[in-house]
């Protein structure tokens, strides 16, 4: 039986490297259209979390891990020598940015070569780790062209393996939207790698969007970002501009939201976070770099919205001159850690760039978030910290509040009536009718 007869019955053994907020829900998509499905991922822990039926992922429901261990669909390992079991390999892994703000490869090249190593003939592999368009067959097609389990050279792509390019289009807690209802673009590297991919999605996805090539299906996904990560930069700028001039930026945004054409509302805050926006443009601007081309306009946009952590100490410490107290040896409580509302996401969290400037300065700083206890060790910031629990006693405690993340859960009018002042970076008071003396926009 072919690969793609496999793929149409359910046979097909589908493997996902990485575990993490892309490949747990993609394998669990899998495993409940009934297809035998095995995680692989390095951190061991992640893999006695999942085969106790376990999430250590919020918006991921155990009942849906516990259903699909409990069914046999899905099971978890360290195990890399299995790959060669599988019909299929997707590989979701990390692609950051390195101290130079320079695409960091690592975990796509130690994947891939892992693959190499194991992968067996009529092995179909996606990639669905973002990154610059050419990786696809820049970086993974070599290695896999030339591995071969039994020792002989010359797997040939097409015909002895077959490779596309999927981006992830995950938005971790959205409502009205999840892995099988986000359409899902996909390049092939041949006619037959995409004919077997689209046959692979089409299995949990309600729509797929085949493209001509690995690299358009890259530079769709940065597209999707760099244009975000713009509009994102122009608010941000305008916020900035219009806090001189005495305009409340929320309401010309709101106002100009009324325009039924020709208008798309996008929101200032403290800064980018998530995965993707903070880092996909840069992936491109460095790429453009081999073909002599500057890409003036994204570096722009990623200057401006690096720069919304410092504006917001600024504006916290003008604030403060008001009241006669300064930044240096006061008290500041940060409300949310992850990078947006209501998920325990910490990945490029503005709030973490908050912490560190707001210590420099001579700040006290703590933070409060229902969705992250502790704050862990990542790979730009060692901190120790645990969430302070909000009372009206707490609050009371620090000389200035600042609102990075706008989650449902936090008790905005307890809030308001018991801190000194209130830095609220994502209109977050206004929006449910709080509006006070002590609180100010930034």
């Amino acid at each position: 039986m072919d690969l793609k007869d496999k793929i149409h019955k359910k046979t097909a053994k589908i493997g996902v490297i990485g575990l993490g907020y892309v490949g747990l829900p993609l394998s669990l998509e899998f495993a409940s259209k009934n297809f035998k499905t095995t995680g692989f991922d390095i951190d061991q822990s992640k893999i006695d979390f999942l085969l106790k039926g376990k999430s250590y992922i919020k918006h991921i429901k155990e009942s849906k891990i516990k259903e699909a261990v409990s069914s046999k669909t899905f099971t978890a390992t360290t195990n890399f020598v299995k790959i060669s079991n599988q019909d299929v390999i997707i590989i979701c892994v990390p692609t950051p940015l390195d101290e130079h703000r320079e695409p960091d490869m690592t975990f796509v090249v130690n994947t891939a070569q892992t693959v190499a190593k194991y992968m067996k003939r009529g092995q179909l592999i996606t990639l669905e780790s973002t990154t610059y368009p050419g990786t696809t067959e820049e970086i993974l097609l070599p290695l896999f062209e030339h591995a071969n389990s039994s020792g002989k050279k010359g797997y040939k792509v097409g015909n002895d393996f077959y490779l596309a390019f999927s981006p992830e289009r995950e938005d971790p807690n959205n409502a009205n939207y999840s892995t099988s209802t986000i359409p899902k673009v996909i390049g092939g590297v041949t006619r037959k790698c995409l004919e077997l991919a689209v046959a692979l999605y089409d299995q949990i996805i309600v729509k797929t969007v085949p493209v001509t090539s690995p690299r358009t299906a890259e530079a769709t996904k940065l597209l999707e970002n760099i244009y975000r990560s713009v509009n994102i930069a122009l608010v941000n700028e305008l916020k900035m501009v219009f806090d001189r001039m005495d305009i409340d930026v929320w309401e010309v945004i709101e106002a100009a939201s009324t325009k039924p054409f020709g208008f798309t509302a996008f929101y200032p805050g403290p800064g980018l976070g998530g995965h993707c926006i903070p880092i996909d443009p840069f992936y491109l601007t460095w790429k453009a770099r081999e073909f002599e081309v500057n890409t003036k306009f994204i570096e722009l946009a990623g200057e401006i919205n690096t720069h919304q952590p410092y504006y917001v100490v600024e504006r916290s410490m003008s604030v403060l001159n008001r009241f006669k107290r300064t930044l240096n040896g006061s008290k500041v409580l940060i409300l949310g850690a992850s990078y947006k509302k209501d998920i325990d996401d910490l990945r490029e969290s503005p709030t973490l760039k908050l912490l560190e400037i707001f210590k420099e300065k001579g700040a006290k700083v703590s933070y409060s978030d229902p969705y992250v206890k502790k704050l862990f060790k990542t790979r730009k910031y060692h901190y120790d910290m645990k969430s302070v629990k909000i009372t009206d006693k707490s609050i009371k405690e620090y000389d200035l509040v600042v609102l990075s993340t706008d989650h449902t859960d936090f008790d905005y009018k307890l809030i308001a009536s018991n801190a000194k002042v209130i830095i609220d970076t994502r209109n977050a008071f206004e929006k449910r009718g709080i509006k006070a003396r002590n609180i100010f926009k930034a």
